[in-house]
């Protein structure tokens, strides 16, 4: 590989698109067929617009968000090539959350304890992205306690624990975000193979969007992966029997979402069944519920009860 594109890489993992597509535009005159450079100018490009909207934003918090919203578009725009090329994602991702990462630092002094929560988090994703799981996870960890349940904060702690090969422990935290409100999940941040495995195959069967997210711990659960549990204060078997409730009310309504309700119930009554085996219940109660889910959809009701 010529010294040039080599450069360009260099300048890419720094931040710097523009300069490195007049590398690469330098390199391709040499090199008419080489694919990586070609997609490599591609991926330029694309982050090149991004970087001249971002500029235009006054605030730092907006321009770091502006970063790792586009994220997710760039993952769209991976999916429609026919070949990527890892030295240049690699080289990508670093430009990409290194600048955002330096947006969120700019705000480390923030008071605002919500704020300060997202801040924490988005710099935490940022260290992730980068590599550096152990400085992620003190971010994130710090988030938690300024904004505890929080679905989005817990998921990400959880993503970082298995990315340190703390598997029991990503488990316990992926099954926690994923009850909490799976919406506020964002999987295309995510990278540890236990958790993609896992929305790989849901999405397989046929998900997407909003409904993937309520059937990931579902299938977390029938498949083994969420399999970590804890026992419930008294205050929340209250809360999850109230809101077991309130979504059967609120399935029996014809206009309702079933597309979401139907994982959402089914994964409130795995954890009902969870609290009734650790507290030794009588068996008639897990039966009740085993029924319920047995009406609500006969093939998560095979898999279960296997």
């Amino acid at each position: 590989m010529s010294d040039k594109i080599l450069q360009a890489y260099s300048l890419i993992r720094s931040g710097n698109p523009s300069q490195a597509k007049d590398l690469l535009n330098g390199a391709l005159v040499y090199e008419l067929e080489n694919q990586e450079i070609l997609f490599t100018i591609d991926c330029c490009n694309f982050w090149i617009d991004v970087m001249d909207r971002a500029g235009g934003l006054d605030d730092d918090f907006e321009r770091g968000q502006s970063y790792c919203n586009e994220w997710k578009n760039f993952l769209q725009f991976l999916a429609r090539k026919e070949r990527t090329f890892d030295r240049t994602l690699f080289a990508v991702r670093a430009g990409v959350f290194s600048t955002a990462l330096a947006c969120f630092n700019q705000l480390a002094a923030e008071k605002d304890a919500a704020l300060k929560a997202e801040i924490l988090r988005k710099t935490g994703l940022c260290y992730k992205k980068l590599g550096s799981y152990e400085t992620a996870r003190t971010c994130l960890a710090e988030a938690n306690d300024a904004r505890p349940d929080s679905a989005a904060i817990i998921a990400e702690m959880a993503d970082c624990y298995a990315l340190c090969g703390e598997e029991k422990q990503a488990k316990v935290l992926f099954r926690e975000a994923f009850y909490i409100e799976p919406q506020k999940i964002e999987p295309e941040f995510l990278d540890s193979e236990l958790i993609q495995c896992l929305i790989r195959n849901v999405r397989q069967k046929g998900y997407s969007g909003a409904a993937l997210l309520e059937w990931v711990p579902v299938y977390g659960q029938l498949y083994g992966v969420f399999t970590v549990k804890r026992k419930l204060r008294p205050q929340e078997i209250a809360r999850l029997k109230q809101e077991i409730y309130a979504k059967e009310n609120e399935i029996k309504d014809s206009g309702c979402q079933r597309e979401l309700l139907t994982p959402r119930l089914i994964n409130l009554y795995f954890w009902l069944i969870d609290y009734f085996v650790a507290a030794k219940e009588n068996v008639s109660k897990m039966n009740d519920i085993i029924t319920r889910i047995k009406i609500l959809d006969t093939d998560i009701y095979e898999l279960y009860i296997k």
